[in-house]
């Protein structure tokens, strides 16, 4: 029986070619704010859904069912995914919740994984 290989010696052991592989053994795995992030993105109608709110504007869970042709639980489900990731933020009216993309939230997102990336998978040549 093999033993599983962990990350650290993943990265301490040589290449398929045999080279020494590129990387800090001890990277941080991504938080589960990046984790979330990337969850929401996972999905082609989540994509489409955050397509909607393309120029700021704010959509109702309605409004975005219609547009996609789904019912509204689903749509109030994937919208749920889409704020808990950080893509979008909600305001309640009444008995309406409105959604529209949080900027700053994303912006901070993608800065946090590209430092991820640029942590675990440095580019060949900066090695």
């Amino acid at each position: 029986m093999t033993e599983p290989v962990t990350r650290a010696a993943a990265a301490s052991s040589a290449t398929a070619d045999g080279a020494a592989a590129c990387g800090p053994a001890d990277a941080a795995p991504l938080d589960s704010k990046a984790q979330d992030f990337l969850k929401a993105l996972a999905s082609e109608q989540r994509q489409q859904m955050l397509e909607l709110f393309a120029g700021s504007v704010e959509l109702t869970v309605g409004t975005v069912a219609e547009r996609l042709g789904v019912g509204q639980s689903n749509a109030s489900q994937q919208l749920a995914l889409l704020r808990r990731g950080g893509l979008l933020v909600s305001r309640k009216d009444g008995k309406q919740v409105y959604y529209r993309v949080d900027v700053a939230t994303v912006e901070k997102s993608l800065d946090d994984l590209r430092d991820y990336l640029r942590r675990c998978c440095p580019p060949k040549d900066g090695c």
